[in-house]
């Protein structure tokens, strides 16, 4: 058994220096520990990611596909290319509707870009 000093507590690490052995094996203990999680942990080579993500659908009854594009879905594309955040944006339009879907960022809430769509329509 080792003796402190005179006079010194040895503080939190004293019980640790007095008994070697427990320590050594609540070490021991620990990183067993640590290597079970480990082993438990889900991995995937593609994992899934829900990104957030909002589609506009827009309706123009009896307007063709032209129409569509250059009227109402470039406007709106134009619109929300310059926010921030935004990871993808693809469009498709058809006779009398328009839908744009918009991709963002993870770090994005996706409270936060309802915001930003709303407000750049």
């Amino acid at each position: 058994m080792q003796v402190l000093p005179p006079g010194s507590t040895g503080g939190p690490s004293r019980l640790f220096i007095l008994r070697p052995v427990a320590t050594t094996l609540l070490m021991a203990a620990i990183l067993l520990a640590g290597i079970i999680g480990y082993r438990f942990l889900p991995v995937a080579a593609l994992p899934e990611v829900d990104y957030p993500t909002i589609q506009v659908v827009t309706l123009y009854p009896g307007a063709s596909p032209d129409v569509m594009t250059s009227a109402v879905t470039a406007p709106l594309e134009r619109q929300f290319g310059q926010m921030s955040g935004l990871k993808q944006m693809s469009s498709q339009s058809s006779g009398g509707a328009s839908v744009v879907t918009l991709q963002f960022q993870l770090t994005l809430p996706l409270d936060v870009a309802e915001q930003e769509v709303q407000a750049a329509i």
